[in-house]
């Protein structure tokens, strides 16, 4: 049985996404350098094939293999796919499922269409990305239960396993269907074309600030404008502990609009004496 050694190259475009915080401008020049960034390959292109044959009676022949040659001398050569992944980081950071904390962060959203009742449950990650949902609904069968429970499981499965949550929101907004209608309960959705519709517009407002999907404006009454104050915003020490602590979607974000100051408030701990 004859010995071969085959070496394949490939050109691979790629983009790493870094989520960088207090980030300096002398660590932004050493960017590439990192090697906490997600990589996301765009595009595998198939270059070259070199063939030896490792016999020792023979000559060592090297065949060479690359994109000008014909079809017909390349049929009997595996096919290339443009998935390939090159390595094993490659591998990992496109097949890993990021697991939710057993103790996670979220909130619960009741609202009425129609006549129907549907209550969405979210999941948070530690750093208030959504991680998974649960659907449920009132006055509809155990099918329709289940497909919504399941369709639930589905969408969770995809955003752990990396998928963006805009990429939902594109494919089920403005689908038609009943119930739909009128929406109560819900202070920034005022109307919905289906279930679906109307959960994926509430996490697009909620997750991704998509105010283009609301029907009312935001009640925020607090605006940052000047840069100094921003600033000072983001470096504010209790801020930073509220966003640990809180839901980012309960709040939409709008975390200093939805802290209550209890500085001047005394509690009286003690027990009264009998």
């Amino acid at each position: 049985m004859a010995k071969y050694i085959v070496e394949t190259y490939y050109t691979c475009n790629f983009k790493v996404k870094h989520y960088l915080d207090d980030i300096s401008n002398n660590q932004l020049d050493q960017l590439d350098k990192r090697d906490d960034g997600e990589f996301e390959i765009l595009d595998v292109k198939f270059d070259k094939r070199n063939t030896k044959n490792l016999e020792k009676n023979k000559s060592n022949i090297e065949l060479k293999f690359d994109e000008s040659s014909n079809a017909s001398d390349l049929d009997e050569q595996p096919i290339v796919s443009k998935n390939v992944i090159l390595n094993k980081a490659f591998k990992e950071s496109n097949t890993k499922r990021f697991g939710m904390p057993d103790r996670r962060k979220g909130y619960i959203q009741k609202a009425t269409i129609g006549d129907h009742k549907v209550y969405l449950h979210t999941g948070e990650y530690d750093d208030g990305k959504i991680g998974e949902i649960f659907i449920d609904t009132s006055k509809e069968g155990e099918l329709v239960k289940a497909l919504m429970n399941n369709f639930a499981i589905a969408v969770s499965l995809g955003l752990q396993y990396g998928v963006p949550l805009d990429e939902f929101v594109s494919a089920f907004i403005s689908t038609k269907f009943e119930p739909s209608g009128k929406v109560s309960g819900n202070d920034r959705i005022l109307s919905a074309t289906s279930i679906l519709d109307y959960i994926f517009r509430e996490l697009a407002i909620s997750y991704l600030n998509r105010e283009d999907l609301a029907h009312t404006p935001s009640i925020a009454q607090k605006t940052i404008s000047d840069e100094k104050d921003h600033n000072n915003y983001e470096q504010n020490q209790f801020i930073k502990l509220v966003k640990d602590i809180t839901s980012k979607g309960f709040v939409r974000n709008n975390y200093s609009e939805k802290l209550v100051d209890l500085s001047d408030i005394k509690l009286n701990l003690k027990g009264k004496k009998k």
